[in-house]
C-alpha cells in the first residue's frame, strides 16, 4: 500500500545511482546560487542548504526515508526497526516492485484523415 501510494523509486539510499545524485547535488547547488536571497551567504551555507535539498530527494525518492503513509510520524525505515524489536526477526526490504496501470503501454497514433483518404481512394491531404 505505501509504495502504491508514495510511489519511491529505491529501497534505500545506497541503492540511488551515484549519477543521480550528483546530478540532484548539481541542480540544489545551482538553485541555491541563483537565489538573490543567497547572494552573500558563504559557501558553507550553500553546502548546508545543497544537503538539505538532498535530504528532502531522499525523503521523496528512498522507500526507508519515506513517512509511513498510515502514521507520518515515523518513516517507513523507523517502522521496520519497530518490527524487528517486537518480533526478534531479522527484517530486509531487499525489493519491490510497483504497477501503474497504462504504464509501458504504446498509445496508438491514429491518422484519421489519411484513413478517410485511403477508403475513398485519394491521397492524404498535404
Amino acid at each position: 500500500m505505501h509504495v502504491a501510494a508514495a510511489e519511491p523509486k529505491y529501497v534505500s539510499r545506497q541503492d540511488v545511482p551515484a549519477e543521480e545524485l550528483d546530478k540532484e547535488r548539481e541542480i540544489a547547488r545551482a538553485v541555491a546560487q541563483n537565489d538573490p536571497k543567497n547572494a552573500n551567504k558563504p559557501e558553507q551555507v550553500l553546502d548546508k542548504i545543497v544537503e538539505g535539498r538532498l535530504h528532502k530527494f531522499y525523503e521523496e525518492n528512498v522507500l526507508l526515508d519515506q513517512p509511513f503513509v498510515k502514521d507520518s510520524a515515523k518513516t517507513v525505515g523507523e517502522l521496520v526497526t519497530e518490527k524487528v524489536a517486537k518480533t526478534g526477526e531479522k527484517i530486509t526490504i531487499r525489493r519491490f516492485t510497483r504497477y501503474k496501470m497504462g504504464e509501458g503501454l504504446e498509445r496508438k497514433e491514429e491518422d484519421f484523415g489519411g484513413e478517410v483518404a485511403s477508403l475513398i481512394g485519394t491521397e492524404t491531404p498535404s
